[in-house]
């Protein structure tokens, strides 16, 4: 497996679309906080995702989840992604994106590169924890995140 990268801009300025389900039964949602690295012995990414988003419950319904990445032209999808919930609406039919099985999870065939990460670790992030000046921005009106390592256990 290889993946060369800018590591510190391919989450927060490509964003990428954190899928979590099988086929028939998913849920994604765009993240541009993330990090790639080796945590015992293996190749991890590690994603975050609020407790009142939708993509939570999958994530910790699944033992696989993905993580893609698409070209500059996908931005204001992937922004559409990120701000509206599942819950709500048929994403993947108001996105316009081609979903596709991959490993037993889902990817999408716009999608440049895609992880495919098998579920590690999950730990909520407590909020009393955070530096406080980081917790009044990120967490006055919203549920906190919870944290989701992955092994890498394939690149597509």
């Amino acid at each position: 497996m290889n993946f060369e990268t800018d590591i510190f801009t391919q989450f927060d300025k490509k964003w990428a679309l954190l899928t979590a389900g099988k086929p028939g039964a998913f849920n994604m949602m765009t993240i541009s906080w993330g990090g790639l690295g080796t945590l015992w012995n293996k190749p991890v990414a590690t994603v975050y995702v609020r407790t009142s988003r939708y993509t939570h419950d999958f994530m910790d319904d699944n033992d696989l989840f993905t993580i893609s990445f698409f070209p500059e032209e996908y931005k204001q999808i992937l922004g559409v992604m990120g701000s509206k919930s599942g819950r709500d609406i048929d994403k993947m039919n108001d996105s316009g994106l081609t979903a596709k099985e991959i490993a037993g999870s889902v990817t999408f065939e716009e999608a440049e590169v895609t992880l495919v990460c098998k579920k590690l670790f999950r730990q909520e992030l407590a909020v009393e924890n955070i530096p406080a000046g980081i917790a009044e921005v990120a967490y006055a009106t919203d549920a906190p995140h919870d944290m989701y390592i992955g092994e890498v256990i394939e690149i597509k």
